[in-house]
């Protein structure tokens, strides 16, 4: 992953993606018979529609993306989903993909309650690790299409995944993982030949949102600010272009533009010590953490101590896990929404 893009959880970055090299390629082509029809793996992660069918989508389409464009002929029934959370919207668009890259150390079928019912029985390949990809799986599952949206796949994967499937690289007019869920879902929707299933869904879930706006007026006059940290003395806090922000600043509050100008040029977050921790007294704190360990850290910090967000005890602590509350906006798709939204909004409407 390069040193000026990073995903929603800074605590699993590693050092550098692996890249493809071209015998890697080579055996990717042979696995895929060198660019021709393919059919589909028989295996279970075989992609399929979920709802058993539908009606025919208008092909070809063509999506741009990063890298260039990318034309998909006819409608793609082997999917591989690359970013780290595109199967949710594949899943909401009634495609089950054949393989996909693990995130939170929790495979993407596993315990998320946004998408149990959506995986059903069906068991996709995992095929890498966030910005790491397995070519070799990859090409053996011979996907008829490779969907990267929430991702920092590099030039180098794009071209080697190139030479035997169609990719869907990353949004080109955001950072890496700074497209907007909107942006994404409408990607992923064209691609499979669903622009106006994709429109739907993402209506629906802007409807939510005003719902709770117009629900808690309130939440307009309030700054908010979303936190973490992994370790003593080093904190995080999410710029405007996270998904865990986003999300607040769609439930209405106003974000700290402070944030984004503590963080690199094309990071989605600012890395603080505990001598700027004045940058999160705020209206409304989110904590989002992973153990009790580290809430204990946190409030245990002298400096923490002097903030009025936390003397007011308008700091929230909210686990990423168990309940999945900050998974699910960290996630911050068309899936993941309803729940973050019914989780979190009764606890922020309780800080007075």
């Amino acid at each position: 992953m390069s040193a000026g893009a990073r995903p929603a959880l800074s605590r699993f970055v590693r050092s550098a993606p692996r890249v493809a090299v071209l015998a890697v390629a080579a055996l990717a082509l042979a696995a895929c018979g060198g660019g021709t029809e393919k059919s589909a793996s028989p295996s279970a992660t075989t992609s399929a529609p979920a709802d058993g069918g539908g009606k025919p989508a208008a092909f070809p389409v063509t999506v741009e993306h990063k890298y260039g464009s990318t034309t998909i002929d006819k409608e793609p029934k082997t999917i591989v989903t690359l970013g780290l959370s595109d199967q949710d919207a594949v899943l909401a668009l009634g495609v089950k993909p054949a393989g996909a890259v693990d995130w939170f150390k929790e495979t993407p079928y596993g315990k998320w309650p946004w998408t149990k019912d959506k995986w059903g029985s069906t068991r996709p390949q995992i095929v890498g690790e966030r910005d790491e990809y397995n070519i070799e799986k990859i090409a053996a599952l011979k996907p008829d299409l490779v969907i990267a949206q929430y991702s920092g796949m590099k030039k180098e994967q794009y071209d080697t995944l190139s030479t035997f499937t169609k990719v869907v690289a990353q949004p080109k007019e955001h950072p890496d993982y700074g497209a907007p869920w909107q942006l994404m879902t409408r990607q992923i929707g064209k691609a499979l030949g669903k622009d106006a299933e994709a429109g739907k869904l993402i209506t629906d879930i802007d409807a939510r949102f005003k719902a709770v706006r117009d629900k808690h007026p309130e939440f307009a006059t309030k700054t908010l600010a979303v936190a973490d940290s992994f370790e003593a003395g080093k904190y995080s806090a999410f710029t405007k272009t996270d998904p865990k922000a986003i999300f607040f600043s769609e439930l209405g509050f106003k974000l700290k533009p402070e944030i984004d100008t503590l963080a690199k040029p094309g990071w989605n977050v600012a890395e603080l010590s505990a001598e700027k921790l004045d940058v999160l007294d705020v209206d409304r704190l989110v904590w989002v953490t992973s153990s009790t360990e580290a809430n204990d850290r946190i409030k245990a910090e002298p400096l923490y101590k002097k903030l009025k967000v936390n003397q007011d005890k308008r700091d929230l602590f909210v686990p990423y896990q168990d309940p999945d509350i900050g998974a699910a906006f960290s996630f911050n798709t068309v899936l993941s929404i309803p729940y973050a939204i019914e989780e979190i909004e009764p606890l922020l409407a309780a800080v007075k």
